[in-house]
């Protein structure tokens, strides 16, 4: 049951909803000495928040954002100088959310998505899991 209240908080932390996933990834590692579960779920949980927010801005921006304009908006431009690697930071609040869908509003491919938003994702939740653990 903790796995799935953990999967649920760290779908809604990686929405624009002011939740911390951390904390309740660290009080099951500090409760039962394991990381990799519950690393893997906060993970996928999170990462299933943010495939919403980039299918959003996805569709958003083809709607909304009409073919005729010459130049991309600002933010658009600014993420495609830096591209996909910048999902990385997907974990960070606020400004992560943005990243996120900045990308849907590129059209970064989905697998390119999904692979570095997994592994900037999981690199935070294995840091904070870590941490608890040895601190």
């Amino acid at each position: 049951m903790e796995l799935w209240g953990l999967l649920v908080s760290s779908f809604l932390a990686a929405t624009v909803l002011p939740l911390a996933s951390e904390v309740p990834l660290a009080l099951i590692v500090r409760r039962h000495g394991e990381v990799l579960m519950p690393v893997a779920v906060a993970t996928l949980g999170n990462f299933l928040g943010a495939c919403t927010t980039y299918g959003l801005a996805r569709v958003a921006a083809a709607k909304l954002v009409p073919d005729s304009l010459n130049r991309p908006p600002r933010a658009l431009r600014l993420f495609e100088r830096y591209g996909a690697p910048a999902l990385l930071l997907s974990w960070v609040p606020i400004v992560g959310d943005a990243i996120v869908a900045l990308a849907g509003a590129s059209r970064v491919p989905l697998v390119a998505f999904s692979a570095w938003t997994i592994v900037g994702k999981a690199a935070r939740y294995a840091a904070v899991a870590w941490i608890v653990l040895h601190v």
